[in-house]
């Protein structure tokens, strides 16, 4: 299967020489969920600016979707930390507002409107939000305000869904949640995805393959295929593969903050 995102030996130095990542080849097939982790400050939150095109590699080379990446990527959608939902805008009116900027839906808003409108409404409905679609986001609890935050990435059907830390501020029992709607809209719908994030069990929860990163410059030490059965749920959580898998990925992290940390003293 040919990779639909592939990353091969980047390099990126930011002005004053600091080096990000170096070497750094990771490749993604398509409809894959990917995650990324490793030790703070290694490059992940690097890797997606590179890969979405917001961010130029100083060498090496970045294709998405066979195409060499050369500015701002239109197909793909991306979700952060922090919601960043727009407070004088409605949940519907947040979620449309991709639809307003990207072709070729922007040239078809006015008069599908209807269309748009109700396709927006379903996907509301798939995380659980029906009948919020006319609060404003300081109407919502957190978990709301990022579901609301995910559905705005998916809502122009994006082939490419980049996340960054996406549920890294929730509270556990809300994170857990939106681990279960995420797999479930994925599933459906089977966009390639990649996920940075530090917490190592909603990596092996959620992905097929995960990459750990090593320490500045970032470049990928190790690739573990999780090959859980889905849906996977929070009993899986609790067998013995899931933990095995999630203290591999512990123990390699600490490996390579302790090569870091021999390197510098």
């Amino acid at each position: 299967m040919h990779p639909f995102v592939e990353l091969d030996r980047v390099r990126l130095a930011y002005g004053g020489g600091t080096l990000a990542v170096d070497g750094l080849s990771l490749s993604v097939a398509a409809g894959e969920f990917a995650a990324v982790v490793g030790p703070s400050g290694c490059g992940k939150s690097t890797l997606m600016k590179l890969v979405t095109g917001l961010m130029p590699p100083t060498s090496g080379g970045v294709i998405v979707d066979g195409h060499e990446v050369a500015g701002p990527l239109k197909i793909a959608g991306m979700a952060f930390q922090n919601p960043t939902l727009l407070p004088w805008r409605t949940t519907l009116g947040n979620l449309m507002l991709p639809l307003e900027i990207v072709q070729p839906h922007r040239a078809r808003l006015r008069r599908e409107r209807a269309a748009y409108d109700a396709q927006a409404r379903a996907l509301l409905a798939s995380v659980g939000l029906a009948g919020f679609e006319g609060r404003f986001p300081w109407q919502l609890s957190g978990g709301m305000q990022q579901r609301a935050s995910l559905c705005r990435a998916l809502i122009h059907e994006p082939k490419l869904l980049m996340l960054d830390e996406p549920f890294g501020a929730l509270d556990a029992f809300t994170r857990e949640e939106l681990w279960a709607v995420l797999q479930t809209v994925w599933m459906e719908r089977r966009f390639t995805t990649i996920l940075v994030t530090h917490d190592l069990r909603e990596a092996v929860y959620l992905a097929d393959t995960v990459f750990v990163m090593s320490s500045r410059p970032g470049r990928v030490v190790s690739r573990y295929e999780i090959d859980l059965p889905r849906p996977r749920t929070l009993e899986t959580t609790f067998t013995p593969e899931f933990g095995r898998l999630v203290h591999a990925l512990r123990d390699e992290i600490s490996r390579v903050r302790q090569t870091a940390a021999e390197g510098t003293a």
